[in-house]
């Protein structure tokens, strides 16, 4: 299937449909049978779609929002380190969630392009960010193997935590402990439903997105004191 890019009453849209050489002659005569358009306000789909050519297009939706976390955390990874006075501009300009992008930074941070895992998603990626980078690797070779999904990935995380602490293995969730009031803990995994994370995985990134905001204020403050 290839894509084809053009306007549709003034929004941009991508076409579905199978590779031009692999549709019978007879079949080219409207080009536009069994296409699905995907316009900014939704999906335009034939009434005589196949349903290969659902499923296909079905398959590439699915990659083309997996793969635009890895693009917008890295965009915003890009825009920090080069622009740094002027990068929350362009995110204005663009009209993204600041902190919906902070999310994806932080992951795409956390994973070097080379070791990001094109047969997993990147919520597999966002669940195992806030580990260290071997146990990253041991984690998403067995989510690849056993072609875990998110939710599976998670509970094997969770299990094999669970059995450490049977065992007496100390582990850093058993040796630092927070005390939170429980109205809290509701409202803030009401939060990371909402951002699609991991409650733990939301905390942290939550946690690093404060620092970063706050040391990143001080390091304003100093350069303002430096220039006047």
């Amino acid at each position: 299937m290839t894509n084809q890019v053009s306007d549709l009453e003034g929004s941009k849209v991508v076409l579905f449909r199978r590779n031009a050489n692999s549709v019978p002659r007879q079949r080219r005569v409207d080009e536009r049978r069994g296409q699905v358009l995907t316009t900014k306000v939704g999906l335009q789909m034939p009434a005589g779609l196949t349903f290969e050519d659902w499923e296909r297009a079905g398959r590439q939706l699915s990659g083309i929002v997996n793969s635009s976390s890895w693009w917008l955390g890295d965009w915003l990874v890009y825009g920090k380190d080069h622009y740094t006075d002027r990068y929350q501009r362009g995110i204005r300009a663009a009209g993204l969630q600041y902190q919906t992008l902070r999310n994806y930074a932080w992951v795409s941070r956390r994973f070097d392009f080379s070791r990001r895992r094109a047969a997993l998603s990147f919520q597999h990626h966002a669940e195992l960010a806030s580990l260290p980078v071997d146990e990253q690797e041991l984690w998403l070779d067995r989510a690849e193997q056993l072609q875990w999904t998110t939710k599976q990935l998670r509970s094997a995380i969770r299990m094999a935590r669970e059995d450490e602490v049977r065992d007496g293995t100390p582990t850093p969730e058993t040796m630092r402990r927070l005390a939170v009031p429980g109205s809290r803990l509701q409202w803030w995994h009401k939060a990371a439903e909402q951002s699609g994370i991991d409650f733990e995985q939301w905390v942290l990134a939550t946690l690093d997105n404060a620092a970063e905001r706050a040391l990143e204020e001080e390091e304003e403050q100093e350069k303002a004191g430096i220039s006047a």
